[in-house]
């Protein structure tokens, strides 16, 4: 699994404001929308609904909210670069400006945990997040994160 073949370009987006996780949630709902033509209610729902279990900010600026949906057809990925940081009640306390979300099928099982794994491991790059918070151009974001693979496989 790569993250080019689970994160589109058009579900890569820089948003200058956002003012609480809800609205966040709604953003990464729209998002999701607009990219897969999934109904964004749905999916906020789902997100808001994992999130009650516990938080998922990792740590270090990032979140990875993640959720399981029946409407789904395969795992698929959603980055939102934030502008100005948001508390969202990650583990280190500090507030979040980097969030890749997944959303996997009901019954995805291990591809649902290796897209997770593989996020992480892509974000726990200090180099990357560093490229991630520099730039606010889209593209430029989507580049960054799906170029790590191929430079990898080089």
């Amino acid at each position: 699994m790569q993250l080019g073949t689970i994160l589109k370009t058009d579900a890569v987006k820089s948003i200058s404001s956002c003012t609480s996780k809800k609205r966040l949630f709604h953003d990464l709902g729209e998002l999701a929308e607009v990219s897969y033509g999934l109904d964004a209610t749905t999916v906020i729902d789902a997100l808001v609904e994992r999130e009650g279990l516990g938080p998922t900010g990792v740590g270090q600026g990032i979140a990875l909210p993640h959720a399981r949906l029946r409407e789904a057809d395969k795992v698929f990925g959603l980055f939102l670069r934030l502008e100005k940081p948001l508390n969202f009640d990650a583990i280190d306390r500090q507030p979040v400006d980097l969030v890749f979300a997944l959303i996997a099928p009901e019954n995805a099982g291990v591809d649902h945990l290796k897209a997770l794994a593989l996020v992480s491991r892509t974000l726990r790059d200090k180099a990357i997040c560093g490229k991630l918070r520099a730039n606010s151009n889209a593209s430029t974001l989507h580049t960054i994160l799906t170029e790590v693979e191929a430079s990898q496989a080089a």
